[in-house]
């Protein structure tokens, strides 16, 4: 039996709150498409370059977000000592695209999630004004602008997925 990516219940975010649950619901609506957009598909599906001759692959995508959430979330906004997730052995960018293996597909989403729910563990008590500062470019940062940052990092990738998952099968839709 060939393993395919679950389907994912997707729920709108809230239309009425506070601005923590405006930001954590406009993200889980992110996380939660990205995995709708990989939903049905085989581990060689997903490690498929759908747009060429762009290498951008749906399994490339779930694995950078996971670092991504990583990055920011834990290692940079709690300062967790946690390492990158997927890398190169000489250090150069782009492992979590480059090394995708389609028959570690499986393990590569439930990263994901694991990784989003740690995420948001991490920083359930944070204050949305709680700073630190980045390491690569020495500005100090709130947790407020990681959300806006995750967001939108979110959406660009999630467009990427819609080009990606047309030319795959044919799927259309949000």
């Amino acid at each position: 039996m060939t393993w395919t990516a679950p389907q994912i219940t997707r729920t709108d975010e809230p239309y009425a709150a506070d601005e923590r649950a405006l930001l954590e619901g406009y993200l889980d609506r992110h996380r939660a498409t990205l995995l709708h957009k990989c939903a049905g598909l085989t581990g060689q599906q997903l490690a498929e370059a759908g747009s060429p001759p762009s290498a951008l692959t749906l399994l490339g995508l779930v694995r950078h977000m996971a670092d991504v959430e990583r990055t920011w979330f834990r290692r940079r906004v709690r300062g967790e000592a946690v390492a990158s997730l997927y890398a190169h052995p000489d250090g150069r960018p782009g492992a979590a695209f480059d090394l995708a293996d389609p028959a570690a597909a499986e393990a590569d989403l439930a990263t994901l999630l694991a990784e989003q729910q740690a995420c948001r563990a991490a920083v359930a008590a944070a204050s949305l004004d709680d700073t630190f500062v980045h390491e690569r470019i020495q500005q100090t940062m709130t947790l407020r602008w990681v959300y806006l940052h995750m967001i939108e990092e979110y959406a660009r990738h999630n467009g990427h997925a819609d080009l990606i998952r047309e030319a795959l099968d044919g799927a259309t839709g949000e």
